[in-house]
């Protein structure tokens, strides 16, 4: 069983297998997807493929949606030759529940996988194609945090971004470059309308996605590359539009058990992926059932059925903007980002492994959510606060079938701490003058930073996760010993009082100090991590 296009043909094998096969033509809605592309997403990794590619694949299957989504890639092009293009553009999803059972589904809604490569005429050309069509409504973006990014923590311009605003429109490299210089071939084209979807978890997702674009405009324009029309058009969201959402799925990394799982079916070549720039992708896509979606409905060219799709709520900004400060700044992410890295410091390779056997760890979690979060914040209607909360401590959060990693949660940190911890922060600074009564959060802020130092609890070293500012943290904290406390004297204030990074002074929220007194009894020697945690969950 070969999961391509002719492959999947062969529908009894598959059926046997007990592997659910489109139920629509795969040709017809990807030929349809070519010639009048109406949903085009950029970053085409894991959690697009098996939420995103998931919804447009139930749509498909409603009869919602008559055509497949093209595919666009700027960072990882052996994501497009080594997982779309050996398999016809097919995805694979893995559905895992919490008492072990599966659901396996071929994904036949990704039409089209284009690199976003200026320097390749052939493929830039195409997304030229792609952006000037009359008939595309909305592009989505699943591209991290950071690929909104601009500036270094200093405030200049990342180096890649400082050259693709002097080099124009026609050889960017990042992300935002590409998607203006995109949107400018559009606007040329005839000032077709757009909705521009950031999926992403940050606050605001959608203004911070309008602020880059609009920033990379400017910078062009100063420099003679565009018109002042054209300023005009993106700034103008009647037609182009930069809705907010809320998104939410856990999927961790592909696992080799799965895959060794799926070709004992019979289904061929189903082995994770490393890439050069180490995206973790297979041919499959791992997660959990649970998934929510809220969009706030601004569409200038109109859109798909998209309130039809497993989880997906249609809203207004202010909804959408609840919905998302509940689930980043309090339900779940603060809960991932606290604990996370604190796990692979203690030694944890899965992360409802660590919660379901270490009693200090659950507490902390719930302390975070429960304790810390819920009190302050809002409700936003459509979503219950505390049921979402119960939903991931009763069901999602245990699921060791998920094999979700602490080290997958330790990805990127310094560029979420800001909106995972500060605004719960700034919010106890708001209703009680600081932030003092604070013990879980700054506790993981403390373990986070214990973390960066590489060594774990019983003195072995680890290599850390994926993250921009590695290498400056770690600068910052090169003089620190494990088992010298004496050698820890000011080197967190830097870290601790950028508001860039936090959104707010720790020290002057009234918590720098405690989280300095935290890491201090971290790094007192073997087993002082164990020691700290237990200490500051046991006062509850």
């Amino acid at each position: 069983m070969k999961l391509t296009l002719d492959g999947i043909k062969k529908k009894e094998l598959w059926e046997k297998a007990g592997i659910q096969l489109p139920g629509y033509e795969v040709e017809k809605v990807t030929e349809k997807a070519r010639k009048e592309p109406g949903w085009v997403h950029f970053g085409i990794g894991n959690i697009f493929r098996v939420f995103i590619g998931g919804i447009a694949d139930g749509l498909l299957e409603e009869g919602a949606l008559d055509r497949g989504i093209t595919c666009v890639e700027t960072f990882d092009y052996d994501v497009v030759d080594r997982i779309y293009q050996p398999y016809d553009n097919l995805g694979l999803s893995v559905i895992l529940h919490g008492d072990g059972r599966r659901e396996y589904k071929v994904l036949g809604s990704m039409a089209e996988a284009v690199k976003a490569q200026s320097s390749d005429h052939a493929q830039w050309n195409r997304l030229k194609e792609i952006f000037t069509a009359a008939s595309l409504q909305m592009v989505s973006f699943t591209i991290t945090e950071k690929g909104y990014a601009l500036h270094k923590a200093d405030g200049t311009w990342l180096p890649f971004v400082e050259k693709d605003i002097q080099k124009g429109p026609d050889q960017p490299t990042g992300a935002m470059a590409v998607l203006t210089a995109m949107l400018y071939e559009r606007y040329k084209a005839g000032k077709y309308p757009i909705a521009l979807v950031s999926m992403d978890n940050c606050s605001k997702n959608g203004a911070k996605l309008r602020e880059s674009v609009l920033t990379m405009t400017e910078e062009w324009k100063k420099a003679g590359f565009v018109d002042e029309g054209f300023g005009e058009y993106v700034s103008d969201e009647k037609l182009v539009s930069f809705p907010w959402t809320m998104i939410d799925k856990i999927t961790p990394r592909p696992s080799e058990q799965i895959a060794k799982d799926l070709e004992n079916l019979g289904v061929e070549d189903m082995q994770p992926v490393i890439t050069g720039k180490k995206t973790y992708i297979a041919p499959f896509v791992n997660a959990e059932k649970p998934q929510y979606l809220v969009i706030e409905d601004n569409f200038p060219n109109g859109r798909p059925a998209l309130e039809k799709g497993f989880g997906v709520y249609m809203a207004d900004r202010e909804t959408v903007n609840l919905s998302e400060r509940m689930k980043v700044t309090v339900c779940l992410n603060p809960v991932h980002s606290a604990t996370g890295p604190l796990g692979v410091a203690l030694g944890y390779e899965l992360f409802a492994h660590m919660l379901n056997t270490n009693e200090d760890m659950m507490k902390m979690a719930r302390m975070v959510a429960y304790d810390e979060g819920l009190p302050v914040v809002p409700n936003p209607g459509i979503l219950s606060p505390k049921e979402f909360v119960d939903e991931l401590f009763n069901d999602r959060f245990p699921n060791e079938y998920l094999g979700d990693t602490n080290l997958r949660l330790a990805v990127d940190v310094s560029q979420m701490v800001g909106i995972r911890f500060g605004e719960t922060i700034k919010a106890y600074v708001e209703k009680y003058k600081d932030a003092s009564r604070l013990t879980a959060i700054p506790l993981g802020i403390a373990g986070w930073l214990r973390y960066m130092l590489a060594v774990d609890d019983e003195g072995n070293t680890y290599e850390l996760a994926p993250d921009p500012m590695n290498e400056e943290i770690q600068e910052q904290l090169k003089d620190i010993v494990v088992g010298k406390p004496e050698t820890f004297t000011d080197q967190l204030k830097p870290i601790l009082s950028n508001e860039r990074l936090f959104f707010v002074d720790l020290y002057n929220a009234g918590v720098g100090e405690k989280i300095e007194n935290m890491f201090r009894e971290m790094i007192a020697g073997v087993g002082a991590i164990r020691e700290t945690v237990h200490k500051y969950t046991g006062e509850r």
